[in-house]
């Protein structure tokens, strides 16, 4: 199984802003749909809660979040009280990827245990404002290709490039 963090990120490392995305980038959306559809995502309890509820849980992927709050419930989810139990849900299941979507403790917990194995970033070429950031990385210690550069539009409205990084052994 290859576990693998989905993200958008500002130049400032900002993902977030009152539990919610700061920008409106449709083409990096539906690159995260197109991507994690089909797979498990992983998240924390307040990401899943910012994502609007009509597309809660996210349809066609096996939704597993991760609260330390032992009575959460969530309908057509999993609830799981830690990383290691999320994980351990998914020994039995047939899963070639599995993708952590955030928010930012989640990315930074999975990150600090060595346990991704591959990143897909999107990083925005902009700078915001925000409360939510992604860890610090050594890309070092990732080889990377380039999956898209995207010039702003008026869909989109910032420069932004997806970039995969696979970890180096």
């Amino acid at each position: 199984m290859i576990i693998s963090i989905i993200v958008a990120i500002s130049k400032n490392q900002v993902i977030g802003k009152n539990n919610q995305l700061i920008w409106n980038l449709p083409k990096d959306m539906k690159y995260f749909m197109d991507t994690t559809m089909n797979t498990t995502v992983i998240m924390g309890r307040k990401n899943y809660e910012s994502i609007p509820k009509k597309y809660r849980p996210l349809k066609n992927r096996n939704n597993v979040i991760i609260t330390r709050n032992k009575s959460y419930k969530a309908e057509g989810c999993l609830v799981v009280n830690s990383i290691e139990e999320s994980l351990e849900s998914l020994r039995n299941v047939e899963n070639k990827e599995v993708f952590v979507i955030g928010g930012g403790e989640i990315y930074k917990k999975f990150l600090e245990k060595g346990l991704i194995d591959r990143m897909y970033i999107t990083h925005i070429d902009e700078q915001f404002d925000g409360d939510t950031f992604f860890p610090e990385i050594n890309y070092d210690s990732w080889q990377s290709s380039e999956f898209l550069n995207h010039k702003k539009d008026e869909s989109n409205p910032h420069d932004f490039k997806i970039m995969v990084y696979n970890k180096l052994n």
